[in-house]
């Protein structure tokens, strides 16, 4: 991800706004795609992950959008509303790029492990196991089966992944000061 100004990392701690901004974009890409058979399968998706949003939140979150100028709207002449992505809107949602995304690494590591477990209902497994891929692929190690550890701060990024596959109410997160057998950890993410 690129840096974010603390001010504006504050605009998106909620999850369901960076989802949302995230569907908006992916209308953009609609528009992009020259296949009929592509771009039935963005508007099936588009539909489903719209649907899942609650109604009243979602007006309330594209009006902060509006006010932040993210996104841009014009009345149809039928009476309905176009929700257009601004070329802020665009640069916020590449902050946000789910197969790119990256946990920036600081200076110097603080001292605190970010722990990750989760315990996901065998009917949700696809869900897990994309859960388990992506935190490998973020730079996770895997202590034990649903336990995964990493040094630096990441707490925007779990909350949105976990809201990305819709299994929040089955992850936790926390940090730890200390934690045992420590030390294989520090040589495996390169730490003094």
């Amino acid at each position: 991800m690129g840096k974010i100004e603390k001010s504006k990392k504050k605009k998106f701690s909620s999850p369901a706004k960076r989802k949302a901004l995230l569907l908006l974009q992916a209308g953009v890409a609609l528009g992009f795609a020259y296949s009929p058979r592509t771009q039935f399968f963005i508007f099936r998706e588009l539909k489903k992950e719209w649907e899942k949003i609650n109604r009243q939140y979602l007006y309330r979150i594209v009006r902060e959008f509006k006010y932040e100028r993210l996104v841009d709207w014009k009345e149809q002449n039928d009476g309905s509303i176009k929700v257009i992505l601004t070329e802020k809107g665009e640069e916020w949602a590449l902050q946000f790029n789910f197969e790119e995304m990256k946990i920036k690494k600081p200076l110097s590591w603080d001292g605190k492990w970010r722990v990750v477990l989760y315990d996901i209902p065998e009917k949700r497994k696809k869900a897990r196991e994309a859960l388990r891929k992506k935190i490998k692929e973020l730079g996770f190690y895997e202590m034990q089966k649903s336990v995964f550890v990493f040094p630096y701060p990441c707490r925007d990024e779990i909350d949105f992944v976990t809201e990305f596959f819709e299994v929040r109410n089955f992850v936790h997160y926390g940090e730890m000061m200390n934690l045992s057998n420590e030390a294989k950890l520090k040589i495996h993410f390169n730490l003094s």
